[in-house]
């Protein structure tokens, strides 16, 4: 009969102590007045210092809020003050100082400064000052500075300044300062300063100035300067200045000036200055001054063109200077100076062409060169050298 009532304390003991443990934890020694002073335990409301293992009952603190691990879920409560983590803490909603050996979270918003070891975060907005050491974030917005070791990061929008070891963007728009050692970025559009070790980038426009190690570019518009190691460009338009080390583009429009180590070019017109190491040209109207190592051209120029070897357009006023051959194509107008070793107008020439060989369909002009030919001269002076003239 002793041995049966053993065995069944035995059998019972281990349900006993966990039901003795869970309710210990769920209480709380508090030393308050009117629930002000020091509380330990997960008590529910506290004004003053409250200290617990892990929160799951917390509503509210105004004042200190210090845990050992972060909260239970669903997260509870928030603290109106200073979130401590010894290693880590959490509440629902954090407004004032959160404090992480390991890390800081809150489940809907995190508003003030935030200091973490490894890394803090909120699910909702993130609204302060901020360091993780590995990394800071937010699902929702993200306004004030932060930074992070590895990256930091913002699922919707980012407004202030955003410093990260790797990497710093924001899934909607960035409006202020965005730093990466390898990369920055934002899904939208970018307004204010980016640079990034390897590139920098917008899905929608860039407004401000951009750099990037290897490329820098635009899903829309540029409008400021953009640089690229190797390539700058937009998907449609630039205003002001875009430099890639190998190309700088537009897929529309330009505006401003456009470098490219080989080539700088536009899908539409451009207006301004290009420069291209090998070539310029633009898929619609050039005005300004273009630029090519080898080549240079646009189907309607209204400016200069400056070509190592080969120039051309349909339609141009202005000013042309290639090494090797300059072309109008047929039927189109050229009107202006033309310097080249082969001037080859395939329309009509009103003005003056110079070169070893002078080609005009119709001239109304004057050229200058060892042979000249002129298509609507009498057949007598059609070939003429040294110079050949037509009304």
């Amino acid at each position: 009969m002793v041995v049966s009532k053993r065995l069944a304390l035995l059998l019972i003991w281990p349900a006993l102590f966990l039901a003795t443990a869970s309710e210990l934890q769920a209480q709380a020694l508090d030393l308050t007045v009117h629930r002000v002073g020091l509380s330990l335990g997960d008590s529910r409301r506290v004004i003053g210092v409250r200290l617990n293992f892990r929160d799951r009952r917390l509503e509210h603190v105004d004042g200190v809020n210090a845990t050992i691990w972060a909260p239970y879920q669903p997260v509870r409560g928030v603290v109106h003050g200073v979130a401590l983590g010894l290693p880590l803490t959490g509440a629902r909603r954090i407004q004032g100082i959160g404090v992480g050996l390991f890390g800081v979270t809150a489940e809907e918003q995190l508003t003030g400064l935030v200091l973490a070891g490894l890394g803090a975060g909120a699910d909702g907005p993130l609204t302060g000052i901020g360091i993780g050491g590995i990394g800071i974030g937010a699902g929702k917005d993200v306004r004030g500075i932060f930074a992070g070791g590895l990256g930091v990061g913002a699922g919707a929008d980012a407004e202030g300044v955003l410093l990260g070891g790797l990497g710093a963007g924001a899934g909607g728009s960035i409006r202020g300062i965005a730093m990466g050692g390898l990369g920055a970025g934002a899904g939208a559009d970018a307004i204010g300063l980016l640079i990034g070790g390897l590139g920098v980038g917008a899905g929608g426009s860039i407004i401000g100035v951009a750099v990037g190690g290897l490329g820098a570019g635009a899903g829309e518009n540029i409008v400021g300067v953009l640089i690229g190691g190797l390539g700058a460009g937009a998907g449609k338009r630039i205003w002001g200045i875009a430099v890639g080390g190998l190309g700088a583009g537009a897929g529309e429009d330009a505006a401003g000036i456009l470098v490219g180590g080989l080539g700088a070019g536009v899908g539409n017109d451009a207006t301004g200055l290009l420069v291209g190491g090998v070539g310029v040209g633009a898929g619609g109207t050039l005005r300004g001054v273009a630029v090519g190592g080898v080549g240079a051209g646009a189907p309607v120029v209204r400016g200069v063109l400056l070509a190592g070897a080969l120039a051309g357009a349909s339609d141009m006023t202005g000013l042309a200077v290639a090494g090797a051959y300059f072309q109008i194509m047929p039927d189109g107008h050229f009107r202006g100076i033309a310097v080249s070793a082969f001037n080859h107008i395939r329309g009509t020439q009103r003005g003056l062409t110079i070169g070893l060989l002078n080609y005009a369909r119709r001239l109304h002009g004057l050229q200058l060169g060892l042979l000249n030919y002129a298509g609507n001269q009498p057949p007598a002076l059609r070939w003429l050298p040294f110079l050949n003239f037509h009304r």
